[in-house]
């Protein structure tokens, strides 16, 4: 399965309010879904607004609005969603786990079964109230292999970088952070030198770059509650196999430090 139809959620959540923001979920899931996506994405921590900024919260205060995934009716009615419309969903929401919290990405299957967890793993500023992830894992799908980061990283090309020679043909980018032009070029720059398709999920853009470099989608309009695209994984694999390839010709033996 090479053609993608993808929907990126492009709306600012209120901070720390769960429960508006998971109806306002809910309700714009319901407009995507007689548009029958195979994937949709959140921006990052929309859950809970993407709180963590704020300097009223400190890192201990951060529990009180992380859910527990084996106990959450907000993860249950995502799932529920994911089932009925045969779709994977990308969910950005704060988790709890143990006494800490993370930023995390919940990847739900089309049968609506939480098929695995990313946490995001580079961690600075305010991020420090998370406790930071411990791998860059890749997902298998019926559209093959993808992989996840969250907003910060992809800033090194290293996460991109290792999501691809996982297999990955697509990232999934949820994030609260920088979306100007200096984003644009990074993540133009990040799919060009790692042969893959990076959707970019933004409250404020939506932006889907390929193989090759090129911007496949760039929506900025404030007046669209969500992106609605179709991406053709087919030139990754032309790309990669092609008499340039970046990842087929790299020289692993010389870069380590």
């Amino acid at each position: 399965m090479d053609k993608l139809k993808l929907a990126l959620i492009k709306v600012y959540p209120k901070k720390g309010n769960l429960a508006d923001n998971h109806a306002v979920l809910m309700d714009i899931l319901d407009e995507i879904a007689p548009h029958r996506p195979d994937v949709i994405i959140t921006p990052e921590c929309f859950l809970d607004g993407y709180v963590v900024t704020e300097d009223w919260v400190d890192a201990p205060g951060m529990l009180q609005y992380a859910v527990d995934l084996a106990e959450s009716a907000y993860v249950r009615a995502a799932c529920d969603f994911s089932r009925s419309q045969a779709c994977w969903l990308i969910d950005g929401l704060t988790r709890r786990a143990g006494q800490g919290v993370f930023n995390s990405a919940l990847v739900i299957s089309r049968a609506g079964e939480i098929a695995g967890v990313y946490d995001k793993t580079h961690i600075q500023t305010h991020d420090v109230k998370f406790q930071p992830g411990a791998a860059l894992p890749v997902f298998d799908s019926d559209f093959g292999r993808f992989g996840v980061m969250i907003c910060a990283d992809r800033r090194w090309p290293e996460t991109v970088r290792t999501l691809a020679l996982k297999g990955a043909r697509i990232i999934f980018n949820p994030t609260y952070g920088m979306h100007d032009l200096r984003n644009q070029h990074m993540m133009q720059t990040r799919s060009y030198e790692s042969e893959v398709v990076i959707a970019f999920c933004h409250p404020g853009r939506s932006l889907v770059t390929g193989p090759r470099g090129e911007i496949l989608v760039n929506n900025h309009n404030p007046a669209d509650h969500f992106t609605l695209c179709e991406v053709d994984l087919g030139p990754v694999d032309e790309v990669r196999s092609g008499p340039s390839a970046h990842l087929r010709d790299r020289r692993d033996d010389l870069y380590l430090v």
